[in-house]
This record gives structure tokens, sequence and C-alpha cells, in this order.
């Protein structure tokens, strides 16, 4: 149990000396009143109390400064370790002193922490810093002075959980250091793990402590105890608003994606306009509900009458498009809310991204003064194709499906539009987000994670608004339908100097990588990742295991798709005796069973059959990697078609696996390639790679929905 109280106590006490930091003694208050462990330890005022104190606790001991004004001791010369007698603790003392008086003339001198020194296990650093996105995050990696040269270090959204804290210690790079190498002695995972969580609620729950070390923490097999303690705080800290309540999200986000009337504000009858588009799109899109142009001069436009304000319409109007420049924005979005439209697509540019910050606060303002839910501005609009809705001035999109996809740039969802129409994926939406002013990506995650007509959501973003709100919502929809993210601008954001070790490893894409793990998000590293994981993962049944097993035509493809398996954390299966044995019964002599299992290029159509068979029917074997080799013999139409026979009787059979292929050969192999993933095997011409970077997703996702 913690005891808040007592950390309360101790902060009042910092505020009222206007101090940004604890000492070390305030900071061992701290951790004792959160069940921290940290070592024994007492405040020597004089060299002859250091030595008493030292006696008492048993050397060797450690000597530390004790200043408000010293945050780096070590740097200061205000750290002694190996003190080995009462004799050596008084002179230390005295050395601590003088080193600090050099160090900084006018610092606060409190005494000088006598610790008990200790040895032995290996040294982590477990922290936390306050993200302008994320909030509060715990850090776990290995510590010591190496910590900021080596930056092994993973984060978690705090208050962690014991499993996220467990993950914490598979996630850094050297977590084979933590089972015990060179016959050293592992960690004690759950003791560790505890530490993590503790500081995790910590700082949950006092939002004033902005950054903490625990550097090092010494984790034996026994224990694990923290030897130093750094806690930064700030009194003016206000964390983010909580987000909407998800009924009240989805109630807008309903108006406005399934919309019964939508008016067109800067409505036109001029080809070329954005006002024409909008209104064309609408028309010819095939949109049933009411469409209501708006212009001040126009009694008419494309056969619909037109009106002069939203006010004059005379019926309900669900969401209202904007064509209009920047500067009357704001006036048209007041009449909207008087009019009580609960939406607005704000299509214009100039605002914040074109330098108007200001125009794009105003629009803010009267979005809640009115609680009009904003998309955008700047952007190209949303299509919704289930109610043949093209709200935007782009080309029109007809292809139905059920992915939907968000976009923060309008050429990026330019880019969705023309490969989800090339690759025949279908959608079931698509939005621009641009500034997101107002409605982001955890607006969408809450409207598709309700939506019938979407099984996956893929996502671009240049960044998160509200990290948190945004984590918190995926980590409740990934458990029903993939949601796949392309972060842009993987490059550390982090100019802002740090006090803290955990601050300074603070790289703002780890950040994303590691909230998006916490989460259940499938990050995507490329725009043509995004939309194949978009396409691929929802057309692949979920595997009931991790057993993956590689047939190919190809020694040099199986080689490639092996490399790929560990590159996505796929694990291939160790090949038991008896199904070797099954799998060399239809493989030449010169092939190669094992795993992958390579039957040579030279061989008929029957191999493929038999080998893909005996593949989906042992129950040892999860999923299937296809390696094919355009040959004569074995065409690839011929392979394909093959290909999806066995699969379709197998299914009937109650044998269904995911099964991904990649096809090396001539041109005619880009054919084979698309009727193969018309029929629910994705496969990819002249690639190793795509097939099962996709499978892996699905792989991704279904660890983290907790279906494997």
């Amino acid at each position: 149990m913690s005891n808040r109280d007592a950390v309360r106590r101790v902060l009042d006490a910092v505020k009222a000396e206007k101090r940004t930091s604890l000492t070390a003694p305030e900071g061992k208050l701290v951790c004792d009143a959160y069940g921290i462990p940290v070592p024994k330890e007492g405040v020597a005022k004089s060299a002859a109390e250091a030595g008493k104190l030292a006696g008492g606790m048993g050397f060797p001991v450690v000597m530390k400064i004790v200043s408000p004004d010293i945050l780096h001791k070590t740097e200061a010369g205000g750290v002694v370790v190996g003190v080995k007698t009462a004799e050596d603790a008084q002179k230390t003392y005295d050395t601590i002193l003088a080193n600090a008086k050099k160090y900084k003339a006018d610092a606060r001198i409190e005494g000088v922490q006598v610790q008990q020194m200790l040895a032995g296990g290996t040294e982590v650093i477990v922290g936390s810093i306050t993200d302008g996105s994320f909030g509060k995050l715990v850090a776990f990696g290995l510590g010591g002075v190496l910590v900021e040269v080596l930056k092994d270090i993973t984060f978690r959204l705090a208050p962690a959980t014991k499993d996220d804290a467990l993950s914490m210690l598979d996630g850094i790079q050297a977590h084979d250091m933590l089972k015990g190498v060179r016959g050293g002695d592992p960690v004690n995972r759950d003791a560790l793990a505890d530490v993590i969580v503790k500081v995790s609620q910590l700082v949950a729950d006092f939002p004033e402590i902005v950054e903490l070390d625990l550097n090092p923490v010494f984790a034996t097999r026994k224990d694990a105890i923290a030897a130093d303690v750094r806690i930064v705080v700030d009194f003016n800290y206000k964390p983010r608003p909580k987000p909407r309540p998800t009924e009240e999200i989805v109630k807008a986000m309903n108006r406005i994606m399934q919309p019964k009337a939508v008016a067109v504000i800067g409505a036109s009858a001029e080809d070329g306009k954005i006002g024409n588009s909008v209104m064309k799109n609408l028309i010819n899109g095939g949109y049933k509900g009411e469409i209501l142009p708006i212009h001040p001069k126009a009694d008419e436009i494309l056969g619909y009458k037109a009106y002069k304000s939203v006010k004059d319409v005379p019926g309900v109007i669900d969401v209202a498009v904007f064509a209009i420049p920047a500067k009357f924005v704001a006036g048209a979005l007041a009449e909207c809310g008087e009019k009580k439209i609960p939406g607005a697509v704000l299509i214009p540019s100039g605002f914040a991204e074109a330098g108007a910050p200001e125009l794009q606060a105003e629009i803010v303002e009267v979005g809640k003064k009115y609680d009009i839910r904003l998309m955008g501005p700047n952007i190209y609009g949303f299509y919704y194709t289930p109610a043949n809705l093209c709200a935007t001035f782009c080309t029109a999109y007809d292809v139905k499906g059920h992915a939907a996809l968000s976009s923060q740039s309008g050429g990026i969802g330019m880019a969705i539009i023309g490969f989800s129409r090339s690759a025949k994926m279908g959608v079931s939406a698509i939005v621009g987000l641009g500034n997101k002013s107002d409605i982001d990506e955890d607006d969408l995650l809450a409207f598709f994670e309700q939506d019938p007509n979407t099984t996956v959501i893929a996502q671009h973003c240049e960044d998160l608004k509200d990290g948190r709100a945004f984590a918190e919502a995926a980590k409740r929809v990934a458990k029903k339908k993939p949601v796949i993210v392309l972060k842009a601008g993987r490059t550390s954001a982090g100019a802002k100097a740090a006090s803290s070790h955990t601050g300074a490893l603070a790289g703002n894409d780890k950040i994303y990588e590691d909230v998006f793990r916490q989460s259940g998000v499938i990050r995507a590293r490329s725009l043509r990742q995004l939309l194949e994981f978009a396409r691929g993962v929802p057309v692949l049944p979920t595997p009931k295991g991790e057993n993956i097993l590689i047939i190919t035509g190809a020694g040099g493809s199986g080689v490639l798709l092996s490399d790929s398996c560990v590159d996505n954390g796929l694990s291939l299966m160790s090949m038991p005796p008896d199904l070797d044995a099954a799998f060399r019964k239809f493989i030449p002599p010169f092939g190669a069973a094992g795993n992958p299992v390579d039957i040579t290029g030279g061989e008929p159509p029957i191999t493929y059959i038999n080998t893909v068979k005996l593949g989906l029917t042992d129950e040892r074997i999860h999923s299937l990697i296809l390696g094919y080799w355009h040959t004569i013999v074995t065409p690839p139409m011929v392979f394909a078609r093959n290909m999806v026979e066995v699969k379709k009787e197998m299914e009937t059979k109650g044998f269904v696996k995911p099964m991904v292929a990649s096809l090396a050969g001539d041109v005619e192999v880009e054919e084979a390639a698309e009727y193969l993933y018309q029929n629910g095997i994705p496969a990819y011409a002249y690639s190793t790679e795509m097939p099962v970077e996709v499978l892996g997703a699905k792989y991704k996702w279904a660890r983290g929905a907790g279906l494997l």
C-alpha cells in the first residue's frame, strides 16, 4: 500500500521552498512511501557524524552530497563509493564538501548522505518522464554510467500493469543480460517488475513529478534495490483534460459520417471551383440524402435549391462541408452553431499550417461554444462508401470494401485512393484530418470500432495531438479490429535538454514505438506497408499458433523468406522427424526437407499440391509461406489455380490456416499473384519481404488481441 500523504508532505515542503528537485533524503522518503526498495542511509551534518553513521550500517558505504542546487552529483565530485572505515568516512565528508563548493560556490549544502553500498547483480535504470502528447511514461533499461551511451531503454504509459512491466524487461536489446550470462545469476523478474509498477503508479498519482530516475537499480536473484533516486518536479504542470466519453464521440461522428442532410457552404456552379467539385461528387457519387448548396447570391446550383445561409434551411442539417476562403470560415461556422449543426468538414487551407494560428484558434473557440465537431481544416474531405458519400473535392470513389483509412496529408490521401482502386481493395472510408483542430485519430477509432462496415483501420499521422487518448482508444479497439499506423517523422524531436538520464534517452520515435506496442497497434514503416497491411491483414485467417512452415521451389527464395521471418518476429517451426519423413515422400532425393521444405524448381504441379496439402492438414503447422519459382514445368497460373483449389478443398475439411506466397519469375507471375490474392492468398511478385511482412502484421495483431 502506498502512503500518499507522506509524499504530499515532502512535495509541499519542496514547493514552499520554490525548488524544482528533491534532495536524496527526500527521494528516499518518497520511495519508502510507495514501497520502492532503497538502501539504508542517513544524512551527516559533520565529519564525525559521517563516521558514526557509516559504522552503524556496516562497511563499505557510498557517500553523496545533499544539495538542492547540485543535481548531477558525480560531475560535481560529490559521490565517493567504497568507503571502508570510519576514519575514511570522516575524510571523505570533508573532500565531498570541498568539491561541491568548488563546483558551485553558492550551492545550498544540507549535508552528506551516507548510504549502504550495494554490490553485485545487474545495474538497470527505472525512470519516468512527462511527454507532451502521451503524458506520464515509465522507462526501463540497462543502467549505470553507460546508460546514455547505450540508449537501450523501453517505455510504457503510466500507470503500467505487471504484464506491461514484464514486457519491458523483454523489450530491451540486452534482455539476455537479465537472464544471467557467463555464469552470472539471473535477475528476480518479479521484484524488478514490482519496482517498475510502483514508480509508474507514483508518477500517475503525483503529476507534478515530471522526471524521475532510479539509477542504478541493482537487480539480483533475490531482489531489486535502487541505489540512487533523482526526482524533478514542476508544480505548474497541468495534465491534459480527459477526452470526451466514447458515447459522445460516436453520437457526433455518426451524424458526420452517415448524415441525412449535407450543406455545402461555398457551393458553386462554376467548373474548377472546390465548391463545384464537392457538389458534383455528392451528386454523382449516388448520395441519397439531402444536398443543400449554400451561396449568398445563387437561387439554385446544379439543379438543387440554394440558400443564402444555413439558417435559411427549413429542416435539420447533420454536417456542413466548407469550401470558402479561410477568413470567412469563423463567421459561417457561428451560423452553423446557431442552426445546431453537429459537424463541420473544413476543406479550406490558410490556417495554422500557413502561419495563421489565430484564425485556427478562432474556429476552435466557435466550435467549443456551439459544440460543433470540426474535421480539418486544410483537408481533402472524406468518403464513407456505405452511404455513397463523397464529401470531398478529390476524385470520386466507389470501390466499396471494409478498410477504413485516414491521413493527415492530402497527398497521402490521394495515394490511398489510387492504391485501393488499383488493388481492388475497396474501402469503407477515407478521411482527411489535416490540421486536426478538433477531430483526430482517436475520434475515428471510436467511430470505426462500432461501424459494422469496417473490419480494419489504417491511419497515417505526422503527430498525435493527444497520444494518451489515442493509446487508450487503440488498446480497446485493437482487441476487436486490427489498427495499423504509419507514423511519419521518425527522427527524434528531443530538442529539450533533459535533467534526468531517462529524459535524455526519450527519443520521440522510441516512445511512439513502445506505446504502439503496449496498445496492440501494428506499426507500418512505409506508406506501401500501411496500404499492404490494410489490404492483406483482413484477408488472412487468424493463426492458431506460432509455427511457420516455408515450402519453396527455389532454395534462394527459401533463405530470403527465412531471413524475413526472423525480421518480422515469426517463428520457423522445428521439423519433427515424422513430418520430415512425410515431406520426403513428395520431394526429389536432391530436394531438402527440414524447414524450408525445398522441392526444387523442376517439379511438376503435383509436388506443390502434395506438399501444401500436407502443410495444411498437419495440426502442428499453423501458417504456410510459399516460395514459387517460374518454370515451364509449372507455369505461374497453373501454380496459382492449383493453390486456390487446394486451399478451398482443405477449408471444406476444416483446415483453415494463413497462407502467403512469394512469386519469382517473368512478368506472368504478376497475373498469378493477383489471382492468388483475389482468392484469399496474399501473394507478391518479385518480393520475398512483403508477403512475410503481411503475415507478421497478422501475427502482431493476433498476439495483441490475446488470440494467440
